[in-house]
């Protein structure tokens, strides 16, 4: 399709400015983890190292920062697990409701996050009696990185198609072999797409982790919101904040390169 000029520079207008909107405050925070103001002042009076080496000694930020990894970590696996199950079934097996279960399957990630916030707080503390703290953020957190997983294992397994799972079966081969040494072979990298996005999913999430935190388990993002507006806290939650950016940034690149290798054609 070709566009007109007036069109092409329109579009490229309008995509330049929202590249700027969502970049620039980013920029400014990069700029600021290395100002000397403990304060967040624009433009920065001066430039220091100073805060990155005092963040990197903040038991505190590095306690959240552990727990953000734990908590990702226990999360992805989770939903690797479960949302592969998922995709099989819908995608393999024809049942009564299998639309209404792919449904709910993706819901969560549709909902607003105080809205799942608030129903899974009331969940754990008055409908399972469980007390707010480490295994509840991980199951939350799972709730909605099951999505991510699920929608690249199921696109994968619709490319794929039948073929070769019938022809091992065919063969001999049980439920397991088949998966073993052909359903999981084409998957490998929908996985370890979807894993990654997941790990980022939940590293980066807040609203969620506010409601079914509890008091005494502070990830990453929490930690950043609450010493934002601290005294003289501002140069350590930028310095954070950009650790938060590339920890989260480095996941997504990496599953985004393995998307598109996968789209070139051999």
């Amino acid at each position: 399709m070709r566009l007109s000029r007036p069109a092409r520079i329109t579009l490229g207008a309008l995509t330049i400015a929202v590249l700027i909107v969502v970049y620039v405050p980013l920029f400014v925070v990069l700029v600021n983890s290395f100002s000397t103001s403990q304060s967040l002042v624009w433009p920065p009076p001066g430039f220091t190292l100073e805060w990155w080496g005092t963040a990197f000694q903040n038991r505190g930020a590095l306690s959240a920062l552990w727990t953000s990894v734990q908590v990702a970590s226990l999360a992805t696996v989770i939903s690797l697990v479960l949302g592969t199950l998922v995709a099989i079934a819908l995608q393999r097996h024809s049942f009564f409701g299998r639309q209404s279960v792919s449904l709910l399957v993706i819901l969560p990630i549709a909902l607003p996050g105080i809205v799942t916030g608030i129903a899974l707080n009331n969940a754990f503390r008055t409908i399972l009696g469980l007390q707010l703290g480490f295994f509840t953020i991980v199951v939350a957190h799972a709730t909605f990185c099951i999505v991510t997983v699920f929608n690249n294992v199921q696109a994968r397994l619709r490319r794929t198609g039948t073929n070769l799972e019938e022809a091992s079966a065919d063969l001999g081969a049980g439920l397991w072999t088949t998966f073993r040494l052909v359903t999981f072979p084409q998957l490998r990298s929908a996985l370890f797409a979807g894993g990654l996005l997941a790990f980022a999913l939940s590293f980066d999430e807040i609203i969620v982790t506010t409601f079914t935190a509890g008091v005494g388990t502070t990830t990453l993002p929490i930690w950043i919101f609450q010493n934002l507006f601290r005294p003289n806290q501002a140069p350590v939650v930028n310095v954070i904040a950009v650790v938060l950016v590339v920890v989260s940034l480095v996941p997504i690149y990496i599953a985004q390169r393995i998307a598109g290798a996968e789209r070139v054609p051999k």
